[in-house]
């Protein structure tokens, strides 16, 4: 089986990651070090409560700066003094219920922070790609039964889908109008991802868990709801290999998408079903029949130019995912170094 990701191209490399305190970006924190890059993370502190960047220790291993994407002054100096050659861009407000809430966090965090990020990057010479993560949730979502391409319309009908489908646009803004003075610059579109450490609320699977931990049965407000589910490396493995494709030149700057593989499509029922099944007795949901602000009940992601093109393709099926998500959480439960643990998850999935 071909390596997931280069580890040549990683060693000693300097990248400025934003978000890291987050899901995603603790994972690729540790994946990147594990490749033997030299990481500085930028992001807000971790969110009160449990997370990954405290349980498995990603600030031991990443050079980290405290600071607001908001705050262009703060994030242009700070990647002025990283010096990075490649840029990965997480930071991010990632909840769709939340940006009903606060829409302008939502707006000023996704839109103008990615601004923020690219007006930075353009002062530094020496980036030579940046990976902007976005969402599948970008699309103009007409709930059709076709998996979207990267030609499909924008859109977005919640403030946080349309955050990230003006953030596409501002990457590509930048792309077009500066394409001497500014680093390659692509966007990544993933599906729902999944994995151990994360605790966010209004998510289904750190709610399931949760409630199964309570012995409770969960409230689902949306069971019938399809999702392109993923384990977090999936997604992850393609953005490496993204910044591989940018770093060898200009051809890869674009809007990719990285979903899951066939079968991994599934309603919210049969997740929680299957989650509940591997957890074991006790545990179990419940359709929430109170009203809640709209969410898309269909929405599939094509990923065959990232299959065709970067030779990305998705190694775990759904029931691998959420096997691998209850058994990070259940070490954590027991006490575990779950740095070692998340190191040994991504060693396992890379086959090395």
């Amino acid at each position: 089986m071909e390596a997931v990701v280069n580890a040549g191209f990683w060693r000693g490399r300097r990248v400025f990651l934003t978000g890291h305190t987050g899901f995603k970006g603790g994972w690729l924190s540790l994946w990147l070090h594990s490749l033997g890059a030299r990481v500085h993370g930028y992001s807000l502190p971790p969110e009160a409560g449990p997370s990954l960047f405290c349980a498995a220790d990603v600030g031991g291993r990443t050079a980290t700066t405290l600071a607001d994407v908001r705050d262009a002054a703060a994030l242009s100096a700070a990647l002025r003094d990283c010096e990075p050659s490649i840029v990965f861009h997480l930071a991010a407000q990632p909840l769709v219920k939340r940006g009903y809430a606060d829409p302008l966090e939502t707006f000023s965090t996704n839109v103008m922070g990615t601004a923020n990020l690219l007006e930075a990057v353009r002062q530094c010479p020496g980036v030579e790609a940046v990976v902007a993560v976005t969402t599948d949730k970008c699309y103009e979502n007409h709930e059709w039964p076709w998996a979207y391409r990267e030609s499909d319309a924008l859109g977005g009908h919640d403030p946080y889908s349309s955050s990230k489908a003006c953030a596409e646009l501002v990457c590509a803004s930048y792309r077009r109008s500066f394409p001497d003075a500014c680093a390659a610059v692509a966007t990544a579109r993933a599906g729902n991802v999944i994995g151990g450490g994360d605790w966010a609320a209004d998510r289904l699977v750190p709610d399931l868990l949760r409630a199964f931990d309570d012995d409770r049965s969960l409230a689902i407000r949306s069971p019938d709801a399809v999702r392109p589910w993923q384990h977090v490396l999936e997604p992850l493995a393609g953005y490496l290999r993204l910044a591989e494709r940018l770093a060898q030149g200009r051809g890869a700057a674009a809007a990719w998408n990285f979903g899951p593989g066939d079968g991994s499509d599934r309603p919210v029922s049969w997740v929680a079903d299957t989650l509940a099944r591997q957890y074991g007795a006790g545990a179990g949901w419940h359709r929430d029949g109170g009203g809640h602000p709209h969410e898309a009940g269909l929405l599939r992601l094509d990923s065959a130019k990232a299959r065709t093109e970067l030779g990305w393709a998705p190694r775990w099926d759904l029931e691998a995912a959420l096997a691998a998500t209850l058994a990070w959480h259940q070490a954590w439960r027991r006490g575990e170094d779950m740095q070692d643990f998340t190191l040994g998850q991504i060693a396992a999935y890379a086959g090395v």
